[in-house]
């Protein structure tokens, strides 16, 4: 019966699943209160109100005794605020009452563990032995971490004297936590006198760890002497399961066993005089570290704090003499030896890695390897970690800064994707090995027990045929499988046989024990492989450190490519978070989200910088074969035919592209070379997973990556333009394109390392630039060459600096005295135009062609302006134009007849060069869209002539924006159409429309009194750009009547009778000065019939003779000939 009592009925197994795990809850609850106090931003405010500062300082002044009634002036404040100070600091005063709970909790169980007089081994009972030491130090830190808090006495007065004032009475829990506080003030001295009760049992338990301790906390040499977790060193065995008789050991964190140690042996500190094989275990733990850490980034100097509480102790120099020599070792020796067990683990991890990628087979018989792998890498990464943030000062901080630490972390996370990849193949592997093998050598164990009492007999039963009943298809099938009530069984198994007077004592049995923990090890294989992976391998930490060795890692090329560790390390995140603390998960989780997004940005943004710097380089090496480049290269072969000696002497030969080609031998490497390589390793990096969840949100790095180079694809077109405002400069359209080009070639070969659509990127980017802006609003290269051609070169073409030669298709300098800084053929030839048209594309020439309309439509109001002065003048010489006589005093009348032909040839020239532009276009698109072309080009030609205006109009536009021209120019007729004339009718519209066409007839003769208007057959134009009258005539005309619904043919008509019969009139005149290019003039009516659609030459004959058309022709080649001799 007593035995029932002691074992079973006692649930030691139960109380400590629940208080270790309610510990941690209460650990996370303590240390939100400490951070919470010790930020201004979060700290609660009766704290930091000035106005109750003393009020504050008197109640922790007489902590834990506050006498209310006596002290009414010093504590008034307080009254007013007591309401809000119950209900704000009750949050906090009752965590630390549940501490308190806690406490006494704990208190209780390792009372009765001492009274059951519990046998603790780690190789044996191990879950009870952990599960025991795990609560030791989770109770001993709980209580540094309330000492820590330094507003405790301040939050638990308040609190109180807040309920007697409302209440009329102290809270009831409040003399015990009072005295709680006042007696752990310092809680390790408190808790040393605490467990000299406890001593023998947890000296028990730590004194086991001498089997495993020792060997697991081994130099890098040893290891590898050892060839630990190497695969391939044995290659015969490699299909041999791992196994030990200390399976859960293996595994264990050695820093959780070096806290055991440390606080176990200073809680029970008597064992470190008495026995050796404590001394030792306390001595080794010691010299492996110089602070441990209490809970996340909370550490405990271990060494100081020792020294101090033995020092008042009597007869421990000797032990005084041991921490001080430790912590020489420590400081001298630690550093060096972690960074060589890192080094280890970064091979030894990769050829892991390595071998399973190939043979994930290869994880059954294995699995061991993989947890321990993990184990030893957590470990040292979070030793590394925390002396990073707590560097001694007197040492050197090279031992402390691991550059290399990303590569250890990328190991990890890639055998935790094997895990997680591969699970079912460990599931089959471990399914069978239970039923086929660990069941029957357990039936075997359990047969041969020389007692087994009935209640230890059913329980052995049941494993054994929880075990039997596995088989292989229930993995295939996918059930799923859940061995936590036979973990549990079989913990409770060792609290009820490791107690004493247990009728079967596992101590006696210890072969059982170890079966059992390596059965237990292969039941986590098929149905806990998440939460081994995060008990051995779980990195949620948060050090500032932990951002700078990303920096760190980004800094060196060789590591960059395992920089997606820190990002993947971002999903570890959440598993710290505990229930007791629901309020810390949105904390936690922002921080995981935004270190995720910084590091992903940071990863994208050094690769967009590495693509920018190639995409330079080659961008300069293009710009070596552009044809300017050349001209030298020709001009010393020519010089060279004709030996004639133009260099000097000393000048060096100039380099061809191509030469950086050249290698003299394989170790010479360009600076091109180490950009490629530093890209190859950071996009291996930004392609190592397609997305990665962190707090139920999807990232996705490759998407980073395209962001930031859409962005500054977008920045570097623009800047390529070299735009520059003051002076009006601007980069050839076909330099542009050559750039362009080189740029799209380099982001091409991204695809080779990175998966992604580099066509969405130039899509998204390049039609962004054929709109006026982008779209964060920046200017687009349309907006740019758009106005740089509009206000820069046609108006240097107004200024009469720059003229239209249709010979060459290009706008042409003309000898001026002020010297124009550009050269307008090379902006504006044939090459030219196609490069903007590539550049541009379809939508950004029709947006220069509509500013183009634009500035036509504003002459075009300025000239009815003009109409409508001479309203009265020109409707009598409309229909006086056969009355000579009449005619001439008339259009001594006219006014502003200059700025009439002024106005038409700059509408002239401003669609001249819109011709070129759509001439380019076309070529363009007929290379890259031939078929469409053609279609859209046969549509146009077989419209029938009485297909309604606006259906003609649609094909028009299509036309137009493919780059055809057209009868009726569709971009010129909706520019006209949007100028709105108030208190002006539709007929008087028409009217003015007729009349401008007549005003333009009329003024005609004038032109040949100017010295410039010439014909220079060489240039098949005017050197004054009045042949581009012949253009701006027939378009004008065109678009007006198309828009007030006249014949265009009819007008044209009207002013070519109107023209001919001026012109005509010229030909009678004798003053030399008014008809000096009258030959010149007459040519404009022969390019106003050609460049029609509408007129005819036999119309033509009928109004002017074309003996002088030819004549005409014949004086001006003849007056061109004896000029130029």
């Amino acid at each position: 019966m007593s035995r029932a009592v002691m074992s079973s009925q006692q649930k030691i197994a139960e109380k400590l699943t629940i208080l270790n795990d309610r510990g941690i809850g209460m650990l996370t609850r303590i240390y939100n209160i400490k951070k919470a106090c010790g930020d201004p931003k979060a700290k609660p405010s009766y704290l930091i109100d000035k106005n109750l500062e003393s009020a504050v300082k008197y109640i922790v002044k007489k902590f834990p005794v506050v006498d209310t009634r006596n002290n009414s002036q010093q504590l008034s404040q307080l009254h007013k605020e007591k309401q809000e100070i119950l209900k704000n600091l009750a949050l906090y005063y009752f965590t630390f009452v549940d501490v308190m709970e806690f406490k006494d909790h704990v208190s209780e169980l390792l009372n009765t563990i001492d009274a059951c007089q519990v046998f603790f081994d780690i190789t044996v009972n191990f879950d009870l032995t952990k599960n025991y030491l795990d609560l030791v130090v989770t109770y001993t830190t709980l209580m540094i971490m309330v000492s820590r808090i330094e507003e405790r006495k301040a939050i638990v007065g308040l609190y109180n004297y807040a309920h007697e004032m409302l209440h009329g009475a102290s809270d009831r829990e409040y003399p015990r936590l009072g005295q709680m506080i006042v007696d752990y003030e310092n809680p390790l001295k408190k808790m040393m006198e605490e467990f000299v009760p406890h001593s023998k049992s947890l000296s028990d338990a730590l004194i086991s760890l001498q089997m495993v301790y020792p060997r697991r906390n081994l130099s890098a040499e040893q290891w590898r002497n050892a060839q630990l977790l190497s695969l391939i060193s044995a290659p015969s065995t490699m299909l041999n399961p791992a196994q030990s008789d200390t399976m859960p050991c293996e595994y264990l964190s050695l820093d959780t066993m070096e806290k055991w140690i440390v606080f176990g042996f200073i809680l029970c500190h008597g064992n470190l005089n008495s026995d050796a094989a404590a001394l030792s275990l306390w001595k080794i733990a010691l010299q492996s570290s110089s602070c441990l850490a209490l809970f996340r980034d909370e550490v405990f100097h271990v060494h100081k704090v020792a020294e101090d509480l033995f020092m008042n102790i009597k007869g421990y120099n000797k032990r005084i003499a041991d921490i001080r020599e430790c912590r020489e070792t420590a400081l001298s020796h630690a550093g060096p030896l972690h960074r060589e067990r890192r080094k280890f683990l970064r091979s030894a991890l990769k050829e892991l890695a390595t071998v399973l990628a190939d043979q994930p087979g290869l994880l059954g018989p294995k699995a061991l390897f993989v947890f321990m792998a993990l184990s030893f890498a957590r470990d040292e990464i979070i030793w590394l970690l925390r002396h990073a943030d707590n560097i001694p000062r007197t040492r050197n901080s090279d031992d402390f800064i691991d550059k290399h630490v990303a590569e250890l972390i990328y190991y990890m996370e890639e055998l935790r994707a094997h895990v997680r990849k591969y699970g079912p193949v460990m599931q089959r592997y471990y399914v069978q090995y239970l039923s086929g093998f660990d069941a029957v050598v357990l039936n075997e164990l359990v047969q041969n027990l020389s007692v087994c009492p009935e209640d230890e007999s059913i329980i052995m039963s049941s494993f054994v045929n929880t075990m039997t009943s596995l088989s292989v298809k229930q993995v295939e099938d996918g059930e799923v499988f859940d061995f936590r009530g036979m973990r549990l069984d079989w913990f409770r198994l060792q609290a009820y046989t490791s107690v004493s007077k247990a009728s079967l004592n596992l101590s006696d049995h210890k072969e059982l024990g170890k079966m059992m923990n390596t059965i237990i090890f292969h039941t986590k294989m098929v149905d806990s492989l998440v939460e081994m992976l995060v008990e051995t391998s779980d990195l949620s930490i948060f050090c500032r450190a932990f951002e700078k060795m990303f920096h760190q890692c980004l800094e060196l090329p060789s590591q960059s490519r395992y920089s997606i560790a820190f990002p993947l390390v971002c999903t570890h995140f959440m598993s710290c978070t505990h229930e007791l603390c629901p309020e810390e998960r949105h904390h936690i989780g922002d921080r995981s989200l935004s270190l995720c997004n910084m590091f992903l940005d940071e990863m994208a943004k050094q690769a967009r910088n590495l693509i920018t710097d190639i995409c330079t380089e080659q961008c300069t090496l293009s710009d070596q074969l552009l044809p300017k480049h050349c001209a030298k290269t020709i001009s010393q072969a020519v010089n060279k035919k004709s030996k004639k000696q133009t260099g000097k002497k000393g000048e060096p030969e100039r380099e061809k592209p191509g030469v950086e080609s050249m290698r003299k031998n394989r170790l010479l490497v360009t600076n091109l070379d180490k950009l490629h390589t530093a890209l190859s390793e950071l996009c291996f990096s930004i392609n190592y997973v397609p997305n990665l969840v962190v707090w139920e949100h999807t990232f996705t790095p490759r998407e980073y990556l395209t962001s930031h180079l859409e962005i500054r694809f977008t920045k570097s077109i623009v800047g390529m333009t070299m735009y520059n405002q003051a002076t009006q400069e601007i980069a050839k359209p076909s330099e542009l394109l050559t750039s362009v080009k080189a740029y799209m070639t380099v982001l091409q070969s991204i695809e080779n390392y990175v998966q992604i659509d580099i066509t969405r990127v130039f899509n998204n980017v390049l039609l962004q630039q054929t709109q006026h802006l982008d779209s964060h609003g920046e200017p687009t290269i349309t907006s740019l060459y758009t106005n740089w051609y509009l206000e820069t070169l046609l108006r240097q073409v107004s200024n009469g600096h720059i003229a239209y030669f249709p010979a060459m298709k290009a706008f042409v300098n003309l000898p001026t005295e002020s010297e124009l800084t550009f050269n307008a053929e090379e902006y504006s030839d044939i090459s030219e135009m196609r490069a903007l048209s590539e550049l541009l594309g379809p939508y950004g020439m029709k947006f220069l062609s509509e500013s183009l309309m634009w500035h036509i439509s504003s002459q075009v109001a300025e000239l009815k302006k003009l109409v409508v002065e001479n309203v009265d003048v020109l409707t009598q010489m409309r229909t006086s134009f056969d009355k000579p006589d009449q005619m001439a005093a008339l259009f001594k009348r006219l006014t502003s007849v200059d700025s009439v032909l002024k106005r038409m040839t700059i509408i002239g020239v401003i669609l001249s060069f819109r011709s070129l532009a759509q001439e380019a276009l076309k070529d363009v698109l007929s290379c890259h869209i031939p078929f469409l072309v053609s279609s859209v080009e046969d549509f146009k030609d077989h419209i029938p002539r009485e297909t309604d205006m606006k259906v003609a109009m649609n094909v028009y536009e299509l036309s137009s924006a493919s780059g055809l021209p057209c009868e009726i120019d569709p971009a010129l007729v909706v520019a006209l159409s949007s100028q709105k004339s108030e208190n002006i009718s539709p007929e008087e519209e028409y009217k003015i429309a007729c009349l401008l066409m007549v005003f333009v007839a009329v003024s005609l003769p004038t032109l040949a009194s100017n010295v410039m208007s010439q014909y220079s057959p060489a240039i098949e134009g005017h050197c004054n750009n009045i042949h581009c009258l012949a253009k701006a005539i027939n378009q004008i005309a065109a678009a007006l009547f198309t828009i007030h619904k006249g014949s265009i043919e009819d007008r044209l008509k009207e002013f070519l009778a109107l023209a001919s019969s001026s012109l005509l009139k010229i030909g009678q005149e004798t003053d030399k000065t008014t008809t000096r290019n009258r030959e010149s003039v007459y040519l404009l009516l022969d390019m106003i019939v050609q460049e029609s659609p509408f007129l005819t030459m036999d119309l033509l004959e009928s109004c002017f003779p074309y003996v002088l058309l030819r004549n005409a022709y014949h004086a001006v080649y003849k007056q061109s000939v004896t000029s130029s001799a």
